[in-house]
């Protein structure tokens, strides 16, 4: 066996490349989803929504799931969905995503494929429409997660994929966050959902998740900053048994407008902790948004992020919080206050 890599290097000196092939294989559930069955989804017993949708979505997968890898099916109560499109609306926290990887695994298809809704874009992007469309025609499944309705260029392309699938016969399970202190927006997300894929509304049922954060953040907490001597030690110390990355915040930002969105997560490829010296506000909303991608890729490998500078919570300025892309930038915010705890 290969011994892993050690040592620190530099994100923004890195221009990975990455196939349609490539893109089209890294469209399963994140590693920290790899195992997720129904069993495992501990619906709190406070909102019975969370146990009525893990019934809804097992008869969605056919009437039952395995209780375990290799395990018997069990019986769900509920008849299944006519509708060939399920949309789990929750807030952030409540379990939508491991119970879009555990319809992913027990939903018993040939070809099925789990991504991020900027993953499909991009994949989209780098190949082209037409060859997406022929890349997913057939396929039994396809798992949406984190379906964005700030964007309605991407919306409609979207749209449009899913409508000529589903056509086909492939069914559809998707996602998307609603920030747990709006309540406002978390009463109407669904109506949002459906308006904005409006051709498609009718081919989704609902499935609304009520809850908290199980991780039992505020959205407003504060990410871990470290002290430049602080920070050297700990990049030091992780250095020794593992990968390290360590980039300056502009540099790396700079570099994210030189790489296309879904070559990101191969510019953390075999880094075990990603480092940020001198992190500042941001005043391009542009960088801002490529550098919320870069963290969701960050998020889903479930690396730790060491930063000195501004607290990584505050680098989106108010002015932007207030805007049409306030959703995307609340979840970079409580990814970014996981990571640096982590």
């Amino acid at each position: 066996m290969t011994p892993a890599a050690t040592g620190i290097v530099t994100l923004a000196e890195r221009m990975p490349q990455l196939s349609g092939a490539e893109m089209v294989a890294a469209l399963v559930p994140p590693p920290q989803f790899h195992e997720a069955t129904f069993e495992s989804y501990r619906a709190d017993a406070e909102y019975p929504s969370q146990q009525a949708a893990k019934d809804t979505l097992i008869a969605f997968c056919g009437g039952g799931a395995p209780a375990a890898r290799g395990g018997l099916f069990r019986r769900a109560k509920k008849a299944q969905p006519q509708k060939p499109g399920v949309y789990l609306d929750g807030g952030f926290g409540v379990g939508k995503t491991h119970l879009l990887a555990s319809v992913y695994h027990a939903m018993p298809a040939r070809r099925k494929y789990f991504g991020s809704f900027i993953e499909y874009t991009a994949l989209v992007g780098a190949i082209g429409y037409q060859k997406t469309v022929e890349l997913f025609r057939g396929a039994d499944l396809l798992c949406i997660d984190e379906f964005e309705l700030d964007d309605p260029g991407d919306t409609m392309v979207m749209t449009r994929l899913l409508g000529e699938l589903v056509s086909t016969g492939t069914k559809l399970a998707a996602t998307s966050n609603t920030p747990p202190n709006a309540l406002g927006e978390g009463r109407f997300a669904a109506q949002d959902f459906l308006r904005e894929i409006h051709a498609m509304a009718s081919s989704f049922e609902t499935v609304r998740i009520d809850g908290i954060d199980y991780r039992h953040r505020a959205v407003d907490g504060h990410a871990v900053t470290l002290s430049e001597g602080e920070y050297d030690a700990a990049l030091a110390d992780a250095a020794m048994s593992g990968l390290v990355s360590d980039d300056t915040f502009d540099g790396l930002v700079s570099h994210l407008a030189q790489v296309h969105p879904s070559r990101y997560i191969r510019l953390i490829d075999g880094v075990s902790v990603v480092g940020l010296r001198d992190v500042a506000e941001f005043s391009d909303q542009s960088a801002a948004l490529r550098f919320v991608a870069f963290v969701d890729r960050v998020y889903d490998a479930q690396l730790p992020i060491r930063a000195t500078g501004v607290s990584l919570d505050r680098v989106f300025p108010e002015e932007m919080l207030a805007g049409g892309y306030r959703k995307k930038y609340l979840r970079a915010i409580s990814r970014l206050v996981a990571s640096t705890l982590a």
